[in-house]
């Protein structure tokens, strides 16, 4: 077998055919992005030293990853970095392909990168179910590359086992990893380390190095030019930092006052709606709503980025709104996220596009979902990006808890109607939300009634889930900032 894989290591062909094997190719259950990220090297130092010798091991074995595999390693600090230096094992992550990339979070906010043109042409060519393994802690639908199917928690080690392995199919109890430099199978087993040798990296050279003082920047970045004026110089329209508009008038103040009626929905959705669904991290597509504008606007396809790069840039942002390839929108079935019908015309349309037709219109817009609705990695811009689409409230049957109080504190009502997901929204109907005058809205008693073709087809009692007084007083105000800005001085 060839020798361990190099950086940029060319794809041939024969490399990525249809099989299942490694000599046969890409498939389904392809390991295309293997990640050892700082979430679990911060906090862990002999799950690293574990990565680093069984890399060394397979080295030794003359054992490669797998070439379709692309391989990160970003260290939560130098001291990590200096562990796997110091003790000689980052030689052999870097025959791996783990060179250290950076520092921080990386896969794990959906900055891993582009996959190789090749690998992303097959994997929408023929459709395959690919998978990431990496050694962090968030793993939502769509989170670490819009192209990867599912992603899989692991150890560093077995971080590095998978990458070599190429493959999530493979039973690591029984079936080899790959072949040795003469022709023998190699088992997981074999080259899996042991306590005593972890114990050596980490006493030996864990503890002074772990214990040592470490500078926090760099020459080179010490040197980047930077503005030195008293205020700060917003970007223009396509830049990472731009001024936020949630102090704007049009945006800081309450978006209704009382009763909503006559309200279309801007999605319908399912049970267990997450975070990472409404506010995507993963990267930027060209042909992506953001993409597009961006790419409109003279960035280069292969400067987009992440959505989690660009999150101070709310353009950018409102048109990544409910776009995660994994969202399912029932008003468009057989679609990804994205896009959603404007109603009652029912053009399909994205997201972003719709709900500013509807502001035109003066027709006000909630978001219709399941139970758990906001569960996972609670993110403020999953409430940001909802108030700049104009949702005036959500309509669940059940909410995660930080969300709930992310959505109030943006001035968007929570209301919560357990009767929701037994009923079939086909696009034709409105939405009514009763009781919201006069009176307090601490959870308040409301009715949520739906009407198709002017006549009532459902009818259910419901809650705002606004749950302090404290919350009450950002939902009359529009939200915590505009709160904020309108309180009494002193």
């Amino acid at each position: 077998m060839a020798g361990p894989s190099r950086p940029h290591q060319t794809l041939r062909p024969a490399d990525l055919s249809s099989g299942s094997s490694r000599e046969e190719g890409l498939s389904d259950g392809a390991v295309v992005i293997a990640a050892i990220t700082s979430c679990t090297n911060t906090s862990n130092p002999r799950a690293m030293a574990a990565g680093g010798l069984l890399a060394r091991n397979a080295v030794a074995r003359g054992l490669a990853t797998a070439p379709w595999t692309k391989t990160s390693l970003t260290p939560g600090s130098q001291a990590t970095a200096e562990l796997l230096r110091t003790s000689g094992l980052q030689s052999a992550l870097d025959e791996l392909g783990f060179q250290v990339a950076g520092f921080g979070c990386g896969t794990c906010m959906g900055n891993s990168g582009p996959l190789p043109g090749e690998v992303a042409r097959q994997i929408r060519h023929r459709g395959l179910s690919v998978s990431a393994v990496l050694s962090g802690n968030r793993n939502f639908p769509g989170r670490i590359h819009p192209d990867v199917t599912d992603a899989y928690l692991a150890s560093p080690p077995l971080v590095v086992a998978y990458a070599i392995a190429g493959r999530t199919t493979i039973d690591l109890d029984h079936e080899s990893l790959g072949t040795d430099d003469a022709g023998e199978p190699v088992l997981l087993q074999d080259i899996w380390p042991t306590d005593e040798e972890i114990d050596a990296v980490v006493g030996v050279v864990g503890e002074p190095v772990l214990g040592a003082s470490l500078p926090v920047t760099t020459g080179r970045w010490k040197q980047l030019p930077h503005p030195c004026s008293e205020s700060y110089a917003w970007e223009a329209e396509t830049g990472m930092i731009r001024r936020p508009p949630f102090a704007d008038a049009d945006v800081s103040g309450p978006m209704r006052e009382g009763n909503i009626v006559g309200a279309r929905p801007l999605l319908v959705l399912g049970d267990d709606i997450t975070t990472d669904h409404i506010s995507p991290v993963a990267r930027i597509l060209p042909d992506s709503a953001a993409g597009k504008w961006l790419t409109e606007r003279g960035v280069p396809p292969g400067a987009l980025g992440s959505f989690s790069a660009r999150r101070l840039n709310h353009d950018v942002m409102l048109r990544g709104g409910f776009a995660n390839p994994r969202l399912r929108n029932k008003l468009v079935e057989g679609r990804g996220g994205g896009w959603t019908r404007l109603l009652p015309d029912g053009e399909v349309m994205p997201v972003h596009v719709a709900a500013a037709a509807y502001e035109r219109r003066g027709t006000p817009v909630v978001v219709v979902a399941g139970r758990s609705y906001g569960a996972g990695s609670a993110r403020d811009w999953a409430a940001k990006v909802t108030r700049l689409l104009g949702v005036q409230a959500v309509l669940a049957a059940g909410f995660e808890r930080i969300h709930r109080t992310n959505l109030v504190a943006m001035g968007v009502l929570p209301v919560e109607c357990p009767s929701l997901s037994g009923f079939e929204v086909d696009g034709a109907e409105e939405f009514d939300v009763l009781g919201l005058e006069p009176g307090p809205l601490v959870n308040a008693a409301l009715t949520v009634v739906i009407r198709r073709g002017g006549r009532r087809v459902f009818e259910e009692a419901a809650l705002a889930r606004v749950d302090t007084e404290t919350e009450e007083e950002w939902m009359r105000a529009g939200g915590v900032l505009s709160r904020l800005l309108t309180a009494p001085a002193g």
